[in-house]
């Protein structure tokens, strides 16, 4: 049984590597207030002076102490390499692997050092541990977890919740269901109000893992004793209570070793408490805690091992899922980042192995927005929509300038079609932002295409969904300058040479020559009224423009049944052509960017 402390240490190590508490161990857990003694009972335990000492809060991260009995032909953990062989006793920090610590001096500044690294240099507590395994001749198999001391009030630079702080880390430890309490309580005090073994009766309601530690003997008040106290009388505990006798503030400034503090405590039990001298002092403390926690380990090894087994079928399925050792690291993120383009290619071509029949995704949608979306939304754009009589006459006028004109100005036409021309350019880059969003969405769904992949290595896909996410966008001012400049393009030359175009027109002279012109009413709201002095003037002028405007009509009528059947064959012309022409240089312009 002795060998089951050691086995326990190991798999402290390890959880404390990993940074993991899945499984909570058997461990001693030493609690008490400021100044009860805690620091004094751990060193009269380890028969050396290695904790540091001051005002206030010492002890400000939790101290794993871990005592390994080694014997002078103890080969596993003496080493000629370390420089082991010869010495009684040293210590090593889990922090600062392959360092060793003969001088416990230095390990005391050791500690002092790693509290204020990660603690900071005030009085505020830290919950990570502080690992120390100390090797000695002289100490029995233990581990000891050092607590700070409870407290009430804050002082100095210490947060005001610091008695919420402490107590909330005390609790984290005390409420493992594997660990022994061990309450330090002083004898000059009431022991009904301790704050340690009310803490620990939180927990432990039934006090089936408490151990209480009475310091202090020597500092009882004259004529009294604490034999009601030693003998449970007062406060029952069930794994006992146990007096011993600390070395005072003025011992240890007198330099007084703890060889000799004990010799004093063995000497005052015999006078003081002869016939209990036997079951308290440190030794005998030392030895109940080895007893005490090696009984526990093997009550709850056979639990233990069986999560234990439980974890390791656990990690060790996750790792075969991970695949086999990666020897060429170049190789595989070359392999992985090939596979992704192949899958996010595959998608959109409709070869993917996993192809969805819920949605339409990849290629099918991109498809769907060209076809469908788009083209309704073209479809749907009248030609003459926004285009009044009063547009059309007001342009020929423009056009003329002070002269009457005796034909259409082409110029007008031009202004007229242009205008409607640019309407088309809103949803051709609203087409665009459909398709950038199609083509981001199929970054998601290459994610199942290489999941054990995204599971093994989750960096490298967010980074590689990253790096895709950018181009894309960086694409898409691009291409939105693409579809500006195809508006651009057919705004910049109005081609009447168009067969369409020249059909329609070629009408227009048989249907004037056969007088069915269909001349509208002219709107009243179309004339500015005029002095009668300018009437006369006026008459001829506009009977010249409205002949304009119907030859106009003729010129661009098309579509029977249209309010005004005015630029319909032109716009939609246009339309067609734009419409063929943008969706070819979308399918050109996408099918480079997958080709990145």
């Amino acid at each position: 049984m002795e060998a089951l402390i050691p086995v326990i240490n190991k798999l402290q190590d390890v959880f404390n590597t990993v940074g993991s508490d899945a499984i909570q161990l058997p461990q001693i857990i030493v609690l008490g207030t400021q100044s009860s003694g805690k620091s004094s009972v751990i060193e009269s335990i380890v028969g050396r002076s290695f904790l540091p000492r001051g005002t206030g809060i010492v002890t400000r991260r939790p101290l794993i102490l871990q005592l390994i009995y080694c014997p002078k032909d103890d080969k596993e953990h003496r080493s000629a390499l370390d420089a082991t062989v010869d010495i009684e006793e040293w210590g090593t920090f889990l922090h600062a692997k392959g360092k060793i610590f003969k001088n416990f001096t230095e390990i005391c500044k050791e500690i002092e050092n790693e509290t204020d690294r990660i603690a900071g240099i005030n009085k505020g507590v830290c919950p990570e541990p502080i690992n120390l395994k100390i090797y000695s001749t002289k100490v029995v198999n233990l581990t000891l977890v050092d607590l700070p001391g409870i407290t009430k009030v804050p002082v100095g630079d210490q947060p005001e919740d610091i008695e919420q702080q402490i107590r909330e880390l005390v609790l984290k430890y005390i409420a493992n269901p594997n660990s022994i309490i061990l309450a330090v309580v002083t004898a000059n005090t009431d022991m009904a109000t301790s704050e340690s073994l009310k803490i620990a009766k939180d927990v432990d309601p039934d006090g089936r893992r408490t151990l209480a530690v009475v310091t202090k003997l020597d500092l009882m008040d004259a004529g009294t004793d604490a034999i009601d106290i030693l003998c449970g009388r007062v406060i029952p505990v069930k794994l006992g209570i146990i007096g011993v006798v600390n070395r005072s503030q003025q011992d240890i400034m007198n330099h007084k070793t703890i060889k000799d503090a004990l010799k004093d405590e063995a000497s005052y039990l015999q006078s003081k408490y002869p016939t209990l001298a036997t079951r308290n002092g440190t030794p005998y403390l030392a030895k109940t805690l080895n007893r005490l926690l090696m009984h526990h380990i093997r009550d709850c090894l056979p639990d233990l091992k069986t999560r234990v087994n439980l974890m390791m079928s656990q990690f060790q399925s996750l790792l075969y899922s991970y695949g086999e050792d990666i020897s060429d690291k170049s190789k595989t993120l070359l392999q992985i980042i090939t596979k992704f383009a192949s899958a996010y290619c595959a998608t959109i071509e409709g070869t993917a192995r996993n192809i969805e029949t819920t949605e339409l995704c990849g290629g099918a949608r991109i498809c769907y927005i060209f076809h469908e979306t788009f083209g309704r939304t073209l479809d749907s754009i009248h030609p003459l929509a926004g285009l009044t009589r009063m547009d059309i006459l007001t342009a020929i006028r423009n056009a003329n300038g002070p002269r009457p004109a005796l034909f259409v100005p082409e110029v007008s036409f031009e202004l007229l079609v242009k205008r409607q021309i640019r309407r088309l350019e809103e949803p051709s880059l609203r087409c665009v932002e459909l398709i950038h969003e199609e083509m981001q969405r199929i970054i998601q769904h290459c994610g199942s295409e290489v999941q054990q992949e995204m599971l093994r290595f989750p960096k490298l896909y967010e980074r590689i969904v990253d790096v895709v996410t950018i181009l894309l966008r960086r694409r898409l001012p691009t291409t939105n300058i693409m579809v500006e400049n195809l508006v651009a393009i057919e705004l910049a030359y109005i081609n009447t040479k168009h067969p369409d175009f020249y059909k329609e027109i070629a009408v227009v002279p048989s249907m004037i020559k056969s007088g069915n012109t269909n001349r509208p009413e002219r709107p009243k709201s179309m004339y500015v009224k005029s002095s009668p002095k300018e009437h006369n003037d006026t008459v001829q002028s506009r009977a010249q423009v409205q002949d304009q405007v119907d030859f106009f009509n003729y010129l661009f009528h098309i579509l029977p049944g249209t309010s005004y059947n005015e630029f319909v064959s032109a716009v939609q012309v246009y339309s067609l052509l734009f419409s063929t022409f943008s969706k070819l240089v979308f399918l050109l312009h996408f099918a480079y960017v997958l080709n990145f």
